[in-house]
């Protein structure tokens, strides 16, 4: 029997922006295999395969190489899904049983709200080959369960930044987040997310990289509300708001195609 999957671009309001997800919604379970032969198939950062359960979906996340402990752009997209093709009514909560626990997704008018856990970044001493690789000097350096966050002087040099790829995929975290103060008034600050080691060299626009992001900006800013910009080719917007060890994520979502898989 055929099943549904649908690609969305999430933390955008148009099409061909942000970043896509494929998202495929199961009726029964599914083998790993076959999980990890459809990611590689759509080879996008992320294809999330959700199973209903009593209170919920199960949520998991498989870029083309690995399964992942956490993902934001691709829950935006599953939330949009299941309230667009009437899985959940309009307005109820989408509630994801994930690797990072229970979480939750709320509309609010054209945006999703996402409620993850604060994955805070601590000062930390980087490899002697991250700054080479990345190609820049750094304001600081932090480092949480999943990532190194890398602050640069401008978003002149973020945007500029071309780094090394095959050195960065020997360094044994999930990816480098770069960030800056945003030079643009509409947004607090801007970053760009690397994960070859993930299989993806420069990830379009990386939610979870924002509850590392929203701590350490909010610290800075003496801020709890912040408007982030992703500033990869495609670009993409995250709102967050702090509050406590969680951390609001809002994101816009756009579905772009309507496909089944017959195998």
């Amino acid at each position: 029997m055929p099943i549904r999957i649908v690609t969305v671009d999430a933390f955008t309001d148009v099409a061909f922006a942000g970043n896509p997800a494929a998202v495929c919604v199961l009726q029964e379970p599914r083998p790993e295999e076959w999980m990890r032969n459809v990611a590689r198939e759509m080879n996008l950062s992320e294809t999330a395969f959700l199973l209903p359960q009593a209170d919920g979906y199960d949520l998991r996340w498989l870029t083309p190489s690995v399964e992942v402990d956490l993902c934001g752009h691709a829950t935006v997209a599953s939330a949009h899904v299941l309230w667009q093709d009437g899985h959940l009514p309009a307005g109820q909560q989408a509630r994801f049983h994930t690797r990072s626990g229970l979480l939750s997704a709320d509309q609010r008018g054209e945006w999703i709200e996402l409620d993850f856990p604060v994955k805070i970044a601590t000062v930390s001493e980087p490899p002697a080959e991250l700054l080479p690789a990345l190609g820049v000097q750094a304001l600081a350096v932090a480092k949480n369960a999943f990532d190194y966050l890398v602050e640069v002087e401008s978003e002149e040099i973020l945007r500029g930044m071309s780094p090394d790829h095959s050195t960065l995929r020997k360094i044994p975290v999930r990816g480098v987040i770069v960030t800056a103060r945003s030079s643009t008034p509409s947004f607090d600050f801007i970053s760009r997310f690397f994960a070859p080691g993930s299989g993806i060299d420069e990830d379009p626009v990386t939610g979870s990289s924002h509850t590392a992001l929203g701590p350490y900006w909010g610290g800075k800013l003496g801020k709890s509300e912040m408007t982030g910009y992703q500033a990869s080719a495609r670009g993409g917007v995250v709102r967050v708001r702090l509050n406590g060890d969680r951390i609001i994520l809002g994101g816009q979502a756009v579905t772009v195609m309507q496909a089944q898989l017959l195998v």
